[in-house]
């Protein structure tokens, strides 16, 4: 008897320990494909790694599992695999994301952010129009606004004093092109500036020294128009025809990958570059230096040009985000995609993102101080950039900082919009017609004098039919 009622009171107590336990529930994995992560490449996947741990911390256990895709192409390739109906739960779009939008395949973000504690105070306020506009796309970074940069050393060499106008630059640009400061014993064989695909960097400072103001302007009689087909316009285009004319601007920048325009920097095949970031500016100085180790080189910043239209970076579209991230619809797992996202936009999110790994990007001593290595000058963020967040130690150089203070100073929206899907296709032709004749005017291929030839393309392309929407929208 004695035994039969020990027997029960330790089946009886071995019960209420296994109910006592919790079950350890399986990670939720989370597939997450993007144009920056890898899993070849060891940092990414360290990253992650570092993500999971830190929110697993926090009572969210994730499997964070990288889909990799190629980086050429990206666009294209992420648009098959979508297609094929093999969709991550969070996706990276650098392009094709509004097809997927009209299709339903994309969450909309806004209740989402509402529930999370981090995103909406690590917004910068472009962000905060553009999610208005369209909340299907997130992508917490300052305003992407390409800047110009050159060797320190090789400007204190032409003895000019920092360009301030028009001008100025093409005088910068001409000094570039006929002094021998690759050493390589020829003049007239460096180009001023180099660029990759269109105008677009080009643009950034030029278009408010033309008198581009927006996307949108007003002619003579006060009706909208774009302002491609503008006297503006124009006038800016023959500028950049004028520099490839004279040697002075790369005719091959139409050609020209990212990487073949980086190359052409770092080997003094060119003096000037544009930034697309403060960051990637920084990335160019760890690279410029890796290309000439024996070399004291550091870059410089140079300032907006003043012209006959004023002076200012170009208008900051705030229509919707051009790249960032998504969650689809499709998702089994919304809660903690939306999750990861607000953590990465979280202090300790951004620790990781920004600032990489202790003993590799970054030192402590026992006081806690942070010092970055120089391994922090190729190092880059997977996810984002939030305004609220503020580095333990000065995290840019000082030419980088000022590059991301003149996009803070200089910031304008522009009076762009959302387009209608039916008006895509109109989108598309008179983008393709634009690119085209703009490649044509600073190649040679056509002259100045063809520029009516231009408007009336451009316009039968689909641009009457968009004015003609655009008067409807615009105030």
């Amino acid at each position: 008897m004695l035994r039969r009622t020990l027997l029960m009171g330790a089946t009886a107590l071995s019960l209420s320990l296994a109910l006592a336990v919790p079950v350890l529930a399986d990670p939720v994995t989370l597939r997450l494909v993007s144009k920056d992560l890898l899993t070849s490449n060891p940092d990414d996947v360290k990253e992650m790694q570092a993500i999971e741990a830190a929110m697993k911390a926090a009572g969210t256990d994730l499997d964070i599992q990288i889909v990799d895709m190629p980086s050429a192409g990206y666009a294209d390739a992420l648009g098959v695999k979508l297609l094929s109906g093999d969709i991550p739960d969070i996706i990276y779009f650098q392009g094709g994301d509004q097809k997927m939008a009209d299709q339903g395949v994309l969450e909309d973000l806004t209740p989402w952010i509402d529930k999370e504690p981090n995103i909406k105070a690590a917004l910068w306020p472009h962000n905060v129009a553009r999610l208005k506009n369209y909340p299907y796309l997130l992508y917490i970074y300052p305003p992407r606004e390409p800047q110009p940069v050159m060797r320190k050393d090789w400007f204190d060499k032409l003895g000019l004093p920092m360009p301030q106008t028009v001008d100025d630059y093409e005088k910068l640009f001409k000094a570039i092109h006929d002094a021998d400061l690759d050493g390589d014993g020829k003049t007239g064989d460096t180009l001023g500036l180099t660029g990759y695909a269109n105008t677009s960097e080009l643009d950034s400072i030029f278009n408010q020294a033309f008198g581009v103001t927006g996307t949108w302007m007003k002619d003579a009689s006060g009706a909208w128009v774009s302002s491609r087909v503008t006297d503006q316009e124009q006038a800016k285009i023959a500028f950049y025809a004028k520099l490839a004319s004279e040697g002075l601007y790369d005719k091959e920048f139409v050609t020209n990958t990212f990487d073949v325009k980086e190359d052409k920097f770092y080997t003094g095949k060119a003096g000037v570059i544009f930034g697309s970031s403060p960051e990637v500016i920084d990335i160019y100085g760890g690279k410029m230096r890796q290309a000439h180790p024996n070399e004291d080189i550091s870059l410089i910043l140079l300032p907006l040009p003043k012209g006959p239209g004023g002076q200012g970076l170009q208008a900051v579209d705030v229509s919707k985000e051009s790249r960032g991230f998504a969650i689809a619809s499709t998702s089994q797992h919304k809660e903690e995609a939306a999750k990861l996202l607000d953590f990465m936009a979280s202090k300790a999110g951004q620790d990781i993102d920004r600032m990489g790994f202790e003993g590799d990007e970054y030192t402590k001593d026992a006081s806690g101080k942070v010092t970055f290595t120089d391994k922090i000058a190729t190092w880059y963020a997977r996810f984002f950039n939030a305004a609220n967040w503020t580095p333990p130690a000065p995290l840019l150089s000082p030419t980088a900082q000022q590059a991301l203070d003149t996009i803070k100073a200089n910031f304008k929206p522009d009076n762009a919009f959302v387009w209608p899907a039916d008006y895509a296709p109109d989108v598309d032709a008179t983008e393709k017609v634009y690119r085209s004749w703009v490649a044509k005017f600073i190649t040679g291929e056509a002259t100045m004098d063809q520029w009516p030839q231009f408007v009336d393309e451009f316009n039968a392309a689909g641009n009457t039919h968009m004015t003609e929407y655009a008067k409807t929208v615009l105030k």
